[in-house]
């Protein structure tokens, strides 16, 4: 392990003030081996990844401080967060697992562990695993979100990323996001993945006249001396998700009853010794897949971004997920004989970037890729200072979409009354102190249809597109669930009841601190989601890349310190504020 004087600057740029306590010293009690350190099991290993977002380089990332979920999931895997989550998996606090796994004192404990994640120090791990397991007992997989939402993923439409997924020795791969550059350069990256040996596996993707599979719905694969039947699903809900025009004639979907029959084809026909399905689907979602489908042994989950210390067994299958923004990297080790699982040992990886050593030939292909998407968009420009911890992730509320709203608010000349921005669940986070570089602001904001849109909508209006996103979010039925939190509404208080009636959880709302009237006409931003009808948006109001709005903004004002108390009162459900997680 080695920090350089500019780490230790970092540091104490981030504190306000040099650390008293030495970060080598507080590191020096945990090193590579202690992190590498696992007992083998058996004859096959899983390694799998999901929700990089393309953040090929290291980072901060902090869990959410809520995950507020409808009344029959509360306390279950994917909805515990905070000191419940460390209690619940028994994590001392201010261990770097801690640090890893929940919000409790993330700004502190960045001071005393320092970045997470990274492509090159993904690769260093899964290549030890591999040369301590031999290639034929390793399957490498991906459960997609993994080549945009940043602007070396973004900018360079995914080749990036594959170029690392190809040096590394991934096997198999499935899509979310990833489908958001268009079919057609898509289909590229699927092509440039297969001259590295990785395929891309999903059976829930037809074509919508005819029905007919569009890729190839599993693969076998002989791991360890046995036939494992590997069955992908990418998105459910891509089309919803995401605006439809870039997989138009494609028709998603969970498609439970086909998925049987895959399981019973791979068992009966191949006669396939375990079966794995690697999704993104969704950790709830999944949970319940392995309720209605039988057969499957193994699900590696993806999309919801949850952090899984230990397998969860549904009936006889495990279900796993491995965090997100390459935060860490998943291990199951597997003893298959005779046609079962005999035993399993799990394990996920934290990808502690000052303990991990960047590989290389990994390291080489970011920095090219850096470089050349540095020339145009100047990514380390730095364009403000964090006065507070800026995040992305939580049920209803975050620092970083109120800077949003006052930004695009600005820049409309603050005629609006509402902005809203998207609950996706990725971005980096900024610590209080921290410089805001322009690579900050792409990695909340570069997607492929980055446009602001200015509309006029009634009160009506408005609460029916809320309780619409709150159906999706706080649904008891994982499989009406597509993922997501909140969509942030700035200047907008409202109070709810996440365990309500369906459409009938937002209780009172008030715009601009007088209450929202049904029939009034508001004046609104949004975007993150399918362009509205071009009659729909207002003349007057030209549409305009977020990150663009963002970067001038933070410019502008320099110091960036926004409001940290939510806009949002639950009424029937535990809700933690920042200071409780993060700190003053």
């Amino acid at each position: 392990m080695h920090l350089t004087r500019r780490d230790f600057l970092e540091l104490a740029i981030v504190t306000g003030a040099f650390m008293s306590a030495n970060p080598v010293a507080a590191l020096a009690k945990m090193n590579y081996d202690d992190i590498m350190r696992f007992k083998p099991v058996g004859n096959v290993t899983l390694l799998f990844t999901t929700d990089m977002h393309a953040h090929l380089e290291p980072l901060y990332f902090a869990e959410p401080m809520n995950l507020v979920a409808p009344k029959k999931l509360v306390g279950t895997p994917g909805y515990i967060t905070g000191w419940e989550f460390l209690r619940y998996y028994k994590i001392a606090p201010s261990s770097l697992e801690a640090y890893f796994t929940s919000c409790v004192d993330f700004p502190k404990l960045a001071q005393k562990f320092g970045k997470m994640g990274g492509a090159a120090h993904i690769t260093t791990i899964i290549k030890h695993v591999i040369a301590e397991r031999g290639k034929d007992k390793v399957l490498v997989m991906d459960g997609g979100d993994t080549w945009t939402t940043t602007a070396i993923g973004t900018f360079t439409e995914g080749k990036s990323v594959v170029d690392w997924m190809n040096y590394t020795g991934y096997d198999l791969f499935v899509a979310h996001w990833d489908f958001t550059f268009g079919k057609e350069t898509f289909l590229k990256r699927i092509d440039d993945l297969k001259k590295g040996g990785c395929e891309f596996i999903t059976h829930n993707v037809v074509d919508e006249m005819w029905g007919e599979l569009v890729f190839k719905p599993y693969t076998i694969k002989e791991v360890g001396g046995v036939k494992l039947g590997i069955i992908g699903s990418s998105f459910p809900f891509t089309p919803l998700a995401n605006p439809r025009q870039f997989v138009e004639g494609w028709s998603f979907g969970i498609r439970e009853d086909q998925l049987q029959q895959f399981v019973n084809e791979l068992r009966e026909q191949h006669k396939v010794d375990a079966v794995i399905f690697l999704t993104h689907n969704g950790f709830p979602l999944d949970q319940k897949i392995a309720q209605v489908v039988e057969g499957i042994d193994v699900i590696i989950s993806g999309h919801t971004h949850d952090v899984t210390p230990r397998a969860v067994k549904v009936g006889k299958t495990l279900v796993l997920i491995a965090g997100s923004h390459g935060k860490f990297v998943g291990r199951l080790d597997l003893d298959v004989r005779n046609g079962r699982i005999r035993d399993f040992n799990f394990k996920l990886y934290p990808v502690a970037t000052n303990l991990i050593p960047a590989d290389k030939g990994a390291q080489k292909i970011v920095n090219k890729w850096k470089a050349e998407v540095t020339k145009t968009h100047r990514l380390d420009e730095e364009i403000g200072t964090a006065e507070v911890m800026l995040y992305k992730r939580d049920t209803f509320f975050s620092t970083w979409d109120w800077l949003v709203g006052e930004a695009i608010n600005d820049y409309y000349g603050g005629d609006l009354d509402v902005v809203t921005s998207p609950g996706y669940r990725w971005g980096t986070v900024v610590l209080p102190g921290q410089k805001i570089t322009r690579d900050h602001v792409y990695d909340y904001t570069a997607i492929t249809y980055p446009n602001v849109y200015v509309l006029k909508r009634t009160g009506k209006d408005l609460l029916t597109i809320w309780e619409d996103v709150a159906d999706n979010v706080f649904n008891p039925d994982p499989f009406y669930q597509q993922g997501g939190d909140m969509s942030r509404l700035w200047n907008v208080e409202y109070e709810i009841e996440v365990y309500g009636p369906q459409y009938k959880r937002i209780k009172r709302a008030w715009i601009g601190g007088k209450p929202l009237k049904e029939n009034k006409e508001y004046l609104m931003a949004v975007y993150g989601g399918p362009p509205p009808p071009p009659d729909a948006v207002h003349p007057d109001y030209k549409p305009v890349p977020v990150y663009d709005i963002l970067i001038n903004y933070i410019k502008k004002k320099g110091s960036i310190k926004v409001r940290t108390k939510p806009n949002v009162k639950v009424l029937d459900a535990p809700y933690k504020t920042y200071e409780e997680c993060f700190g003053t």
